[in-house]
């Protein structure tokens, strides 16, 4: 299996898995703050590692992984903190998730711009989608619901890791190629 297949799969993967965490967190917001932060740190790690392998992958296009080397570091990083600081993380927690899952859409916004570049069709779709989860992170960071709406901030929380999740699921699946997915064409 080529390290492109591996990315993509892993991707895919952490994806569905920010998915599930956002409907788990729409569905039950009385979730303590602990335990999303972990969990949350625990995806963001395990999300970091695949965008690692998938800049050091042969994708075709290079839009999916172009620029998660960096990103893969900070999110294993940042991952790894929530984790295992929990306790002191989570004075920080909805400035530091908002400004990832911001840059994250803004980056992807680039990502869409360049899709249309290459000509794939459906570059639109990325870009409305990375605008959308840019929009909701900024949301986060200005936490719109203060102390008094915890129930509405987890639930904020369970519909941008739903939409990250959709977005990045089909980023990956879209735009990942490879060499051999490219000359069947």
């Amino acid at each position: 299996m080529t390290t492109v297949r591996i990315a993509k799969g892993g991707y895919a993967a952490s994806s569905v898995a920010f998915c599930m965490a956002g409907i788990l967190l729409i569905l039950c917001p009385e979730i303590s703050a602990e335990v999303i932060c972990k969990g949350i740190g625990f995806l963001l790690a395990v999300c970091g590692v695949f965008k690692i392998c998938g800049y050091l992958s042969e994708d075709l296009y290079r839009l999916a992984f172009q620029f998660d080397l960096a990103g893969g570091i900070l999110a294993v990083i940042i991952g790894s903190l929530m984790m295992f600081r929990s306790g002191s993380f989570l004075r920080f927690f909805n400035l530091v998730l908002g400004i990832i899952v911001m840059t994250d859409g803004l980056l992807k916004i680039q990502t869409a711009i360049d899709a249309r570049r290459f000509g794939l069709k459906q570059w639109w779709l990325i870009g409305g989608a990375a605008a959308f989860a840019s929009i909701l992170g900024l949301l986060i960071i200005i936490d719109p619901f203060g102390n008094a709406g915890i129930a509405g901030a987890i639930v904020l929380l369970g519909i941008t890791l739903l939409t990250e999740g959709l977005l990045n699921l089909y980023v990956a699946v879209y735009t990942v190629k490879t060499k051999n997915q490219h000359r069947k064409k």
